[in-house]
């Protein structure tokens, strides 16, 4: 089986450079490489297009020095919870109603590339108004400021991303939803501030605009129960008075209610 090649022009500089500043001929270094002089000078010219990782190591090694490879993985956003079962379940609950009420939606629209890739949870646009939802579903907030930092980078994708579709977007507003989970409206309270700046629309006006097929003036925030069956299913958070307990205590409690 043939070796793997490696790129000859990087490993050539660096050798010949390697062997000057130690004082070798290449007569000198080949022989501790245990590769042939001619050899050598083709490696040092990068005309050795086919060059081994083998032989690369065995020169490098002879200088006191090492190969390393590094793959600098890209930005991929929250990737690893969008395949939680409790946040596909939500993502699945919540494309359902917006088809109800006249939405069309595709779910994991990925946005981004090279050293930044993104997936939007839920992409909605509404035929008649042409307006886009950019959904952002959690089952936990674990940091607000990376969840406005990553909305807002998808609000800014979801034109482009829209008319890769087919959509002609006359609007784009951003939403973000939330398990209704105790653990949430906890979470929701300490950041009270800090929701109020980035999401100032909540519940009642979003699911009024949802229900007419409208974006909100500006960014929203509500609470979701994927198995509730009211028509009006935008939860307020308990900060906005809401009176009721969620409907669950945690995510794990859900995912007991939820049979997982």
């Amino acid at each position: 089986m043939p070796q793997a090649s490696i790129a000859p022009q990087v490993v050539g500089q660096h050798v010949r450079a390697l062997r000057l500043a130690i004082g070798w001929s290449q007569h000198e270094l080949a022989k501790r490489a245990g590769i042939s002089q001619p050899h050598l000078s083709r490696i040092e010219r990068a005309a050795r297009p086919d060059l081994t990782f083998a032989t690369a190591e065995a020169l490098l090694r002879a200088l006191g020095a090492r190969l390393a490879i590094s793959v600098e993985a890209p930005y991929l956003a929250d990737r690893r919870s969008q395949r939680d079962p409790a946040h596909a379940r939500l993502v699945a609950a919540v494309l359902s109603r917006l088809r109800r009420s006249g939405w069309t939606g595709n779910m994991e629209v990925e946005v981004g590339g090279d050293r930044s890739r993104g997936w939007i949870d839920i992409l909605a646009f509404h035929p008649s108004t042409r307006a886009v939802l950019v959904i952002e579903v959690k089952t936990e907030i674990h940091d607000l400021g990376s969840i406005v930092r990553t909305l807002t980078w998808y609000e800014r994708e979801a034109g482009p991303a829209a008319r890769r579709l087919g959509w002609r977007p006359a609007s784009v507003a951003g939403c973000l939803l939330l398990l209704g989970t105790e653990v949430n409206d906890a979470r929701a309270a300490a950041n009270r501030a800090a929701l109020a700046d980035a999401f100032p629309v909540r519940a009642h006006e979003l699911q009024a605009c949802l229900d007419r097929g409208a974006t909100p003036a500006r960014r929203s925030v509500a609470m979701i129960d994927p198995r509730a069956r009211r028509s009006t299913w935008c939860r307020p958070l308990r900060i906005d008075g809401r009176r009721a307990t969620a409907p669950y205590a945690d995510y794990a409690a859900f995912m007991r209610r939820t049979g997982r």
